[in-house]
């Protein structure tokens, strides 16, 4: 008997694209067709899913007819109250057998696996989520060990099923060794890394098929089962020239409507405009810097200018301009490092072709890294060196260990390898756009963003 899959993976919030993935799942269909998504469906940068709690998403995968999503890291990432709207509110079941409440119980809704039937074969669907303990524990969750938890999805469901897949969000490097070192798993229908596979990879009795990224290709896995399977054949299908489905494009209509009454309720007013340039210091960008320094108490604040996708003018402010100026689901972050470098960091951030670089990273939602933006400091410079870097009223000491409030970014040395020389980090819970929304109308703040603090001299 022949039995297909159609998959998706990380597709991002780019719902556009997936109207064109559901006309042609609607197209390939039938009797004998599993549909499934292995996470990062849901992207928060999206206005629609921010004003529904990510309620929306579910209803377009319901619209499109899948049968089970795993819950990749930014299906959790926006919050735990997110996440259980999401999961409560959903006829498309969440499946996670690794991802549990920081106590260790169960997250309500969520499902370590399910048994589909399909002309009486049974296939047993499992899913992981991605081990990112230290940002999922500030949510109150947890990642615990995906090996141990697949072999008892597998053994509680001993003699109920026919075909094992796994419904993976761990990327390939860990379903890879998945494949290696597990046994009795048929199928891993793998996410997270992004990859486009040309065909189907065969690591000893276990098939990994993945799709991309951003909605742009479908996959089809097709496969004869009579015992065991046979003849197997998997390709990736662009669907860049695909119509839109029209029940699609309906439902994203009337989300974005819903969303936006809601998110666009003004929260307060401010009385300058906050322009904002990749390349040129500005004060949307200046007190983002400052914002953040004052919240976790450091000796200085360090942003690039790429988090911010646009300035905002005067005149009202609502959360729904604040996800479109900041889409990044990126964490204030404290560190500690050495003034030589963040000498090195700034130095590179005179070059104009270093904050045009592509910012794409972890958790980025730009498109420019931008140039650094600085709270208490100043910086002397003539363009194409740094002359002076004062801090605090204090010439920067190369040896020494400063306090600095920056992004996980960042942090993590992305676009800016030198700052990746950190020690003592930790994290904030709230995103950087939250820290924007609380600041943005202190009046010293403002007036303190237009203040220089790179110094031509």
């Amino acid at each position: 008997m022949r039995f297909k899959i159609l998959h998706t993976n990380d597709v991002h919030s780019r719902f556009e694209n997936f109207a064109k993935i559901t006309t042609k799942i609607k197209e390939l269909k039938d009797g004998n067709t599993l549909i499934l998504d292995a996470g990062d469906y849901h992207d928060f940068k999206d206005v629609m899913l921010q004003g529904t709690m990510g309620r929306a998403g579910g209803e377009l995968l319901l619209e499109a007819g899948y049968e089970a999503i795993a819950i990749g890291n930014n299906e959790a990432f926006e919050s735990l109250e997110t996440l259980n709207a999401m999961i409560n509110n959903n006829k498309v079941p969440f499946l996670s057998c690794n991802l549990v409440k920081l106590d260790g119980s169960k997250i309500s809704g969520v499902k370590g696996s399910i048994i589909i039937n399909k002309s009486g074969v049974r296939f047993l669907i499992i899913g992981t989520s991605p081990n990112y303990t230290t940002f999922l524990n500030l949510l109150g969750m947890n990642s615990i060990d995906y090996k141990e938890q697949i072999e008892k999805e597998m053994s509680d469901n001993k003699g109920k099923y026919d075909v094992c897949i796994l419904l993976s969000h761990l990327g390939l490097i860990e379903d890879t060794d998945i494949a290696n070192t597990m046994e009795g798993i048929d199928i891993i229908i793998d996410g997270h890394s992004h990859k486009l596979m040309e065909e189907p990879m065969l690591i000893k009795n276990t098939i990994i098929h993945m799709s991309g990224c951003y909605g742009e290709n479908l996959g089809l896995l097709e496969f004869d089962y009579n015992g065991s399977l046979s003849n197997i054949n998997g390709i990736n299908i662009n669907v860049k020239d695909v119509e839109m489905d029209t029940n699609i494009l309906s439902l994203i209509k009337k989300n974005r409507k819903i969303a936006n009454d809601i998110l666009g309720a003004p929260l307060y007013s401010i009385n300058r405009d906050m322009w904002h340039d990749v390349v040129e210091e500005n004060p949307i960008t200046n007190l983002l810097a400052d914002a953040i320094r004052d919240l976790l108490k450091c000796d200085i604040g360090l942003i690039n200018s790429g988090i911010m996708n646009s300035g905002i003018r005067k005149g009202e402010v609502s959360f729904k301009k604040l996800i479109e100026i900041c889409p990044s689901p990126l964490n204030p972050t404290y560190m500690e490092i050495q003034g030589r470098y963040i000498r090195e960091a700034l130095e590179e951030s005179l070059d104009s072709e270093v904050c045009y670089k592509d910012g794409a990273g972890s958790g980025f939602r730009g498109k420019f890294l931008g140039k650094l933006h600085i709270s208490g400091a100043i910086i002397e410079h003539d363009n194409s060196r740094i002359n002076r870097i004062i801090i605090n009223g204090e010439e920067l000491d190369e040896e020494k260990y400063y306090s600095v409030a920056t992004s996980d970014y960042l942090q993590r040395g992305t676009g800016y390898k030198t700052l990746e020389n950190n020690i003592n980090f930790r994290y904030n819970p709230e995103y950087l756009r939250i820290t924007l929304r609380d600041y943005l109308n202190k009046e010293d703040f403002l007036n303190n963003s237009y203040i220089d603090r790179w110094i031509k001299r």
